[in-house]
């Protein structure tokens, strides 16, 4: 991404905001409405906005061998995605064309889909290729009966979704690659809370909170309100350095590396987040239940280190425990907390900063995708 910092400038804009006590800042004020996050009709509207626009799905390291799989719901949409005898990724609607019973559940790999309910059996590339009793079911040909196809493409690491047609690549020209072959998918999490989506993941997008939320978890880690924040097309990319990062002013600066060194988490418009940590990477998705509950769905995999060799899964999962206890149920509890006060007189609306640039630049592009739906 061209329009993203190298390393070497992170580096230097990181100690220049902590030896001169700044940070990045936006130029704007956002007041969003309460009511974007309790309308049943807003909930409707960015449903719509995940089902027309191509959006990362799962890391294509849980899809490694032909046959492997994963089968879960995607804006409301029950989704199969699965890699095809041809090593193509391709996505199905998961429901059977006899009576639209699901054929696939969580992930695993298959040689075929036979649905639960009647045993009607599709190929891995979703046709149909077996009818039990087929003669009961005159003019049901299994060539017009495949399992019916949405947009897939998988990119840098990510496998993405398109519901309503083909996935061009220029679609996801603004987004970077994330993950290489050498990262191995370790473990997956899914937690359902009370809260918005959009408050979800509006706690990823700023470090303004750190010092005040986090005072016993990250902040004796991290610093307060020192980030790097780089908008590119409608995402983001938010830098939370580590206090540690000091120690790299004794190293040359063409041989600094951040490994380690800070968290890197990109905000994928609209509703997808992937963090870089120290040993390992995560890919979060929000998916939107209700207006007031969401399903965040936590895919893990390992980091490679700075030679390109992969981290140890053990180490990345230390890490992952790591991560969890230094504010992340921390940062959901806020998220649920602020639920509960919208529907009171409390605020008319939230008021977002020049400290939470990311944030106004994704409620500016959440306005403008729905403005033109």
């Amino acid at each position: 991404m061209n329009s993203l910092l190298n390393e070497q400038q992170l580096i230097e804009r990181i100690f220049s905001h902590i030896d001169n006590k700044t940070t990045d800042l936006g130029d704007t004020v956002w007041q969003e409405p309460v009511a974007s996050y309790l309308s049943e009709e807003r909930f409707e509207s960015e449903i719509a906005l995940l089902r027309r626009k191509p959006v990362a799905f799962c890391p294509s390291a849980m899809l490694l061998e032909n046959g492997s799989y994963v089968a879960r719901k995607a804006a409301g949409t029950p989704l199969l995605v699965v890699r095809g005898e041809d090593g193509e990724v391709r996505a199905f609607i998961n429901g059977c064309r006899h009576r639209g019973m699901p054929v696939a559940s969580d992930s695993g790999c298959a040689r075929s889909f036979v649905c639960p309910y009647h045993a009607w059996t599709y190929g891995l590339d979703g046709q149909l290729r077996h009818i039990p009793g087929h003669s009961g079911f005159p003019g049901v040909e299994l060539q017009n009966n495949g399992l019916v196809e949405v947009g897939a493409l998988e990119k840098g690491g990510l496998v993405y979704v398109n519901q309503s047609g083909p996935i061009d690549p220029s679609m996801l020209e603004n987004t970077p690659d994330f993950f290489t072959g050498g990262q191995q998918f370790f473990d997956q999490s899914e937690y359902n809370d009370e809260a918005n989506w959009k408050l979800l993941a509006e706690t990823t997008m700023e470090g303004y909170h750190i010092k005040s939320l986090h005072k016993q978890s990250f902040y004796p880690y991290g610093l307060d309100n020192i980030t790097v924040v780089e908008n590119f097309g409608s995402n983001s990319r938010v830098i939370f350095p580590f206090r540690r990062i000091d120690k790299l002013r004794d190293v040359e600066p063409q041989s600094r590396r951040l490994d380690g060194m800070v968290t890197s988490v990109y905000q994928l418009f609209p509703n997808v987040t992937i963090s870089v940590l120290s040993k390992h990477s995560t890919m979060t998705v929000f998916e939107p239940l209700s207006p007031s509950l969401t399903q965040m769905l936590i895919y893990r995999v390992t980091n490679n280190t700075s030679d390109g060799s992969s981290i140890d899964v053990e180490e990345a999962k230390r890490d992952a425990v790591f991560v969890k206890a230094a504010g992340f149920d921390e940062d959901r509890e806020a998220a649920c907390g602020i639920q509960g006060t919208l529907g009171t007189n409390a605020n008319s609306h939230l008021t977002f900063g020049y400290f939470e640039k990311a944030i106004v630049h994704f409620h500016k592009n959440l306005a403008e995708h729905l403005a033109i739906q």
